[in-house]
């Protein structure tokens, strides 16, 4: 726990001081959800229903960027080397990067998304519902990030690699994030259950999977 916790605080400061994908990600949200009404035209009974949609799809492609420089940083500065060295177990730095990376970029998501909302002529219990199953699955795509992240740590130019990985897996996410974004559905409970439970296998899995492939580069 101490080392999960000296590892997290500093990715907190790093971001805090040096800016990164987080601040960059929140501009991405807003220039996809600024965009797409001038496509879909005046049409706001068409926008405020597929509005939490466009919520969802614009912080799964707002997630992806800047994920590439997760564990790149630290495996260009030898940081990984040490903490191999100091015996923490990899799995702890992966659980601690990934939740720094929700902090500093899901949760800032989310929590903006209701006002993004208003672009997008939502309702408030739509604007309620999105932030919602946004808070509860923005981690699962923290988490399987991480994977595609650590799979390519070691290229200088891995973000497109880095979304075609993860981007497949995510689907699911996406699909019962959507449901338990919209009030009026019958079945909104149960997605948003489907949606934590997402949640709770990716960050098992991806906490695994990527600690196997940091791992696997020794």
């Amino acid at each position: 726990m101490r080392a999960f916790l000296a590892l997290l605080r500093r990715d907190l400061v790093l971001a805090a001081r040096i800016g990164g994908s987080g601040g960059l990600g929140l501009v991405f949200f807003l220039m996809i959800v600024a965009v797409i009404p001038f496509a879909l035209g005046p049409d706001l009974n068409l926008l405020s229903r597929i509005g939490p949609a466009i919520l969802w799809i614009a912080a799964l492609l707002s997630t992806l960027v800047g994920l590439d420089r997760l564990f790149q940083a630290d495996e260009e500065d030898g940081s990984l080397d040490l903490l191999r060295l100091s015996g923490t177990p990899l799995e702890i730095l992966v659980l601690a990067k990934a939740t720094a990376h929700w902090l500093t970029t899901g949760l800032p998501l989310a929590v903006a998304s209701p006002l993004f909302g208003l672009l997008l002529a939502l309702e408030p219990a739509a604007m309620a519902t999105s932030l919602v199953s946004l808070l509860v699955g923005t981690p699962a795509l923290s988490f399987l990030g991480a994977i595609g992240a650590a799979l390519t740590a070691s290229l200088r130019r891995g973000g497109l690699i880095l979304a075609i990985l993860v981007l497949p897996f995510a689907i699911p996410v996406l699909i019962f994030g959507v449901a338990a974004s919209d009030p009026a559905a019958e079945a909104r409970a149960q997605a948003l259950l489907f949606l934590g439970a997402l949640t709770l296998i990716a960050g098992v899995v991806g906490t695994l999977a990527a600690a196997a492939a940091l791992r696997s580069r020794e």
